[in-house]
């Protein structure tokens, strides 16, 4: 049964004031031994609880398939055996192009039980880019001797560009299904029998070792392979461990979808439950129509203990649990912890996971979040304490040094310990990258939610890159912003993008929720250009933000106009991640027509004037 109280390790926290203002967080637990590499966790629980299912996943057809932990343990030994006789190898790894599945797990640990780095790489790249231009520079640049999509007919074009990028050196193909001529069958792969090669591989395995190359989005530049060692992962999981005792209270159960070409899903998430002997329920839906069907019946399946989210998935999701009390009770029934990461969660929305809580179970579930990067494994601070609001991103890990040094008016988190990559795969990773003392430079602010009581917490600041200054020299803070007109826009506001660098006032480029329009507009059916222009929609977004401006922020909190987006944002332009989160810098450049007419002398009849701003 859920706990009323989840057990927590206390807050606290040791603070170093540093020279020039800023301050270096440190956790007063020091971080406990912990595993050489994931095969490891994977090897005690096939001897600690064999017949224990590990992961379930709904195939194409709906049929449930379901692995416990003595066969994925049976399964990666075999896989690791095929993949050396294959040639991967830590000079030409592997790579993943399709999303979470069952063998998309199992070739992820054979890799790592070989030795051989695993990289998994977002499907986005290989479906829904029409120039391939990102799946082909990775590809390039990693060389794989072997590459994984679960369906060959769907990836088709993907596998035909790792074969083109390749030239005379083409990659071995693995698909679970609908084979191209010469592919080979995961399913044929494991008929390999392991030998004294894999083991003797996987017996080398140390704690440096590249366990995976997890790509950066790109979206300010070319995608950078981040190394991620057994060390990082590994170190990164008891450090969560010490700080969440509930999860040695009973074996997580998680139905999830996050990518794991994404540290959150792929790091956080998968390792979790792996660590702790847990279920992992995957959901092969997303947070957008037509897919989010399947995360609701993967839900209606299992009921998790834990259930980890970006606020874009909460936001897609939320209607069907106001409005399906039956849904609504599967959710909570079981649940300890909602966790939402990847970009601050507008209050609307907390107050709306309250409210569905509420009514499932009479109090509201805790939720929490945290705050890490790619870089570093992810976690660098975690809430271990209960939260009234969205914002608080914890306090340092057991093991992390985080500094908060001034920078430009504000102060850039900065991270040191033994989650942190030792760079990038085949880049070096630039003078920038970390700094005189070895921290590495995130780009993310922070600050102590009470100066005066440092184990509050810290509260997230926006990434630095984003913050411009009015020209009366005033800065805006655009994460913060942006969190706010959110909230105050909902449902319309699906997200937006702060424009005003040197300029007199704010202004704000919208992209519209189209469920969200037609709601206020009075009726769906209509096309996103229509609702976009009618008068309801534009008074809602008016009377919202011109309500926001009323709030006291001054002209750095005051947008003065706005303007409702048709085009929904790119991914292939890197405006948008496959978790739906929005580069300020890309879509700016990307749409600067769009920001010239918001500052025009005098704005086109599109354009929303915010009155009382």
């Amino acid at each position: 049964m859920p706990s009323d109280s989840p057990a927590f390790a206390p807050p606290r926290v040791n603070v170093r004031r540093i020279d020039g203002g800023g301050l270096i967080l440190t956790s007063p637990q020091p971080l406990e031994p912990y595993e050489r590499c994931l095969g490891d966790l994977l090897e005690r629980w096939a001897d600690a609880a064999p017949a224990r299912i590990f992961l379930t996943e709904r195939g194409p057809e709906g049929d449930l398939r379901e692995i416990s932990y003595g066969e994925a343990r049976g399964a990666a030994r075999a896989l690791a055996a095929g993949l050396l006789e294959l040639g991967v190898s830590a000079a030409r790894p592997l790579v993943l192009l399709s999303d979470n599945d069952i063998d998309h797990a199992l070739l992820q640990l054979a890799a790592m039980h070989a030795g051989v780095p695993a990289v998994p790489v977002s499907p986005a790249y290989s479906l829904l880019s029409q120039d391939l231009a990102k799946l082909r520079y990775i590809l390039g640049l990693v060389e794989p001797s072997a590459v994984f999509a679960a369906d060959g007919a769907v990836f088709a074009r993907a596998l035909d560009a790792s074969a083109e990028v390749a030239g005379d050196r083409p990659p071995r193909v693995l698909v679970s299904r609908n084979p191209p001529p010469g592919a080979l069958r995961v399913g044929e792969l494991r008929a390999v029998a392991p030998g004294e090669a894999s083991e003797r591989a996987f017996r080398a395995v140390t704690p440096d070792t590249i366990a995976k190359i997890l790509f950066t989005s790109g979206s300010t530049g070319a995608p950078k392979g981040v190394l991620n060692t057994q060390r990082m992962l590994c170190s990164n999981q008891q450090a969560i461990a010490q700080l969440w005792p509930l999860l040695a209270e009973r074996p997580p159960i998680v139905v999830d979808w996050l990518p794991w070409s994404h540290t959150f899903g792929g790091n956080h998430n998968f390792n979790m439950v792996l660590r702790h002997g847990g279920t992992l329920h995957i959901d092969g839906g997303k947070p957008a129509p037509g897919l989010i069907q399947r995360s609701v019946q993967r839900l209606r399946d299992a009921s998790p203990t834990l259930y980890f989210n970006v606020p874009r998935g909460f936001d897609v999701l939320l209607p069907f649990l106001e409005e399906d009390a039956a849904l609504r009770d599967a959710f909570f029934r079981e649940l300890d912890l909602l966790f939402y990461a990847a970009a601050a969660l507008p209050n609307n929305l907390w107050d709306r996971l309250e409210a569905v809580s509420r009514l499932a179970r009479g109090r509201p579930v805790p939720m929490i979040s945290a705050w890490g990067a790619t870089e570093t494994a992810p976690m660098v601070t975690s809430v271990h304490y209960l939260l009234d609001r969205a914002g608080n991103i914890g306090l340092p890990a057991p093991g992390c040094e985080l500094k908060l040094a001034p920078d430009g008016g504000k102060l850039e988190l900065r991270v040191r310990g033994p989650n942190v990559t030792p760079g990038y795969f085949k880049i070096d990773a630039g003078a920038g990258a970390f700094d005189e003392e070895g921290f590495y430079r995130t780009g993310d602010a922070g600050r102590l939610a009470d100066p005066d009581d440092p184990a509050r917490g810290i509260v997230f600041d926006g990434r630095l890159a984003e913050n411009f200054k009015l020209s009366s020299g005033t800065w805006v803070s655009v994460g913060e912003l942006r969190v706010g007109i959110v909230t105050a826009g909902a449902p319309v506001v699906q997200d937006a993008v702060i424009t005003g660098h040197d300029r007199d006032w704010i202004g704000a480029l919208i992209f519209p929720s189209a469920a969200g329009c037609a709601r206020v507009a009075g009726g769906d059916g209509r096309p996103l250009g229509e609702l976009v222009r009618d008068a309801a929609v534009r008074c809602h977004v008016a009377g919202a933000l011109a309500a926001h401006g009323r709030q006291g922020a001054g002209t750095s909190g005051r947008v003065a106009r706005a303007l409702l987006l048709e085009e929904p944002p790119s991914i292939d332009a890197g405006e948008i991640t496959d978790k739906g989160y929005i580069n300020q810098r890309v879509v700016l450049d990307r749409r600067a027509a769009a920001v010239a007419r918001l500052h025009a002398e005098a704005p086109d009849a599109e354009v929303i004037v915010v009155g009382g701003a």
